[in-house]
């Protein structure tokens, strides 16, 4: 691991850093830019992710690039009505000498990918609730800690709603981000079947270690900010709560409930990582604009007169920033 002699050094360093796990993943990947910041983000933000997006967009091929430019350990787990709980975390079993023996599941790894995650059972949903939180596993009366940096990116078909359970409220909550991913344009759609069709292989280099991004995780947390930038991002969130004492009229009218306090949380530090990712050393209330959307767009519900004018969720952010 490089070494660096203060904060300002390691800021310019994770600012290098940053862009050229860009220039790699760009190499597989082209296009979605926004979507890579973010996902990038929540990752140095010890954050997870939320990814909703038609089927062949490509998601899976994003996270197994960016899993291999982070030089980080990557599995992937299809979520089925019928996966249960040990499929993910693992299960006791009996080895040769009949003594038991704990197996690992595939959440033991560095990023996981639940893919299609509202295609399985509440029960097994919950199975991912303690890895997220706690960063660990209980089974059988012991507890197993993950490896750090862990990252779960969960994604979601927006079309296909039947034979599906809905995420609770409160399992949304534990994303950092919730975000969408949208068709490719013209040209790039030109350029990924030109790169798809042809013999050519490309090779990633990995850019960070585990360690790395764990150190960077923590820079991220000690970058300075303005009083009036935290006071901003509050204020922002408390307007999301309709019927409050600073809730907007737009919250009144179209939501049925706002945000709560881990919205706060993450809007912060959501905005130290992208000013650090734009070169800066201290967030903005721009920066925090920046994270909003992908913030708050799942902690947000909405109410009857919404649906009926067509208010979507991302309109009802705009008008509230």
């Amino acid at each position: 691991m490089k070494h660096f002699s203060n904060e300002v050094e390691a800021a310019n360093g994770l600012f290098e850093a940053y862009n050229t796990l860009k220039g790699e993943i760009s190499k597989v990947v082209v296009g979605q830019d926004d979507v890579v910041r973010l996902l990038l983000t929540s990752v140095f933000c010890q954050g997870h992710c939320l990814l909703v997006g038609v089927p062949g967009l490509a998601k899976t091929l994003l996270i197994k690039t960016m899993a291999s430019a982070l030089h980080l350990n990557f599995n992937r787990i299809q979520f089925t009505p019928d996966l249960m709980p040990s499929d993910i975390i693992g299960a006791e079993t009996l080895d040769k000498d009949r003594n038991f023996k704990f197996i690992k599941g595939p959440v033991f790894a560095n990023i996981i990918l639940a893919d299609e995650i509202n295609r399985t059972p509440p029960k097994t949903q919950a199975a991912l609730l303690e890895s997220m939180q706690e960063y660990s596993v209980t089974t059988g009366g012991h507890n197993y800690p993950l490896e750090r940096p862990f990252f779960v990116l969960a994604t979601q078909n927006p079309i296909e709603q039947e034979g599906t359970y809905p995420l609770p409220e409160a399992q949304l909550d534990r994303f950092m981000f919730n975000v969408f991913l949208d068709y490719p344009e013209y040209q790039q759609e030109l350029d990924i079947v030109k790169n798809t069709t042809s013999d050519e292989q490309v090779e990633v280099k990995p850019v960070l270690t585990g360690e790395e991004i764990v150190y960077f995780q923590h820079l991220v947390r000690q970058v300075p900010i303005a009083d009036n930038v935290v006071e901003y991002a509050v204020s922002l969130v408390h307007k999301t709560r309709p019927n409050t004492e600073r809730a907007s009229q737009v919250a009144n009218d179209y939501l049925e409930w706002g945000a709560g306090p881990r919205a706060s949380q993450y809007l912060v530090i959501g905005a130290k990582c992208n000013a650090l990712l734009n070169g800066k050393y201290s967030p903005d209330i721009e920066d925090v604009q920046a994270v909003a959307k992908p913030t708050l767009r799942h902690r947000l519900v909405r109410n009857f007169k919404a649906e009926a004018e067509g208010m979507t969720i991302d309109k009802i952010i705009d008008a509230l920033i």
